[in-house]
């Protein structure tokens, strides 16, 4: 995959082995492993990970830049890596629906001309795009966890819709429809998460004892409606495409 494109404040390019130091200096951090749902690699292993994602067919990744941070003209091919703000991703792996795609939006750069400035909308969308008009994909989900607000009100106001939630052990997952005529016990010890009213009482799950790291994700998935294929189809046009 070597197209790119051009919005209005980012430019996606494909992920490239230029890309990877900062790109493993980014997850270094902490909160980026837990907002990711990543493990620590080294330097070797994330060049490792760069080639098996360019490889996968299942999966779509761009580097996300900034264009106020570009040195001189954007240039076709170059990485550009003194733009690099984050990564946007989309993953074909539903068995049942290869046209649904999982979809993932990271601004890494902790710079401040580049939180708050709309890139990761942005990114989001133009990636949403392309998905429709190459993949022909007709649903789109996030899986956010519930800690992290900034991209839980981001894919929100994008129209996404929470459809589960789920407990996520290290010995597996705890899972629940929106909707689910269903409870979950919950050991004292056990640290409270926002599932609020959407838990009724009729019928109960145990859940096994918090004696692993677990964290807890919410489910969000968008239909590609009519509406929102013209709406995603209007940006194309105001995108410029490199080959």
């Amino acid at each position: 995959m070597r197209v790119c494109l051009e919005g209005k404040k980012v430019i996606l390019v494909p992920y490239t082995k230029e890309h990877v130091p900062k790109y493993h200096q980014w997850m270094q951090d902490p909160a980026l492993l837990k907002a990711t749902g990543s493990e620590p690699l080294t330097l070797e292993q994330e060049y490792e990970m760069q080639l098996s994602w360019t490889q996968d067919p299942n999966k779509r990744t761009f580097i996300v830049l900034n264009k106020e941070m570009v040195d001189g003209d954007f240039i076709q091919g170059h990485p550009h890596v003194e733009a690099m703000v984050g990564d946007v991703n989309i993953y074909m792996n539903d068995l049942d629906d290869s046209q649904m795609a999982e979809i993932e939006i990271m601004i890494a750069e902790t710079k401040s001309h580049s939180h708050g400035k709309g890139l990761g909308k942005e990114a989001t969308l133009m990636m949403m795009a392309f998905a429709i008009e190459t993949l022909g994909i007709h649903m789109f989900q996030a899986k956010i966890g519930d800690w992290n607000q900034a991209s839980l009100n981001l894919f929100r106001k994008l129209g996404f819709e929470e459809t589960s939630y789920s407990a996520i052990f290290k010995e597996g997952v705890v899972h629940v429809e929106v909707g689910d005529d269903m409870e979950w016990e919950m050991p004292d010890s056990f640290p409270r998460s926002n599932l609020g009213s959407i838990l009724t009482s009729k019928s109960a799950r145990k859940l096994p004892e918090p004696n692993q790291a677990y964290y807890m994700s919410v489910t969000l998935e968008l239909p590609v409606t009519k509406s929102k294929h013209e709406e995603l189809l209007g940006l194309l046009g105001n995108m410029v495409t490199h080959m």
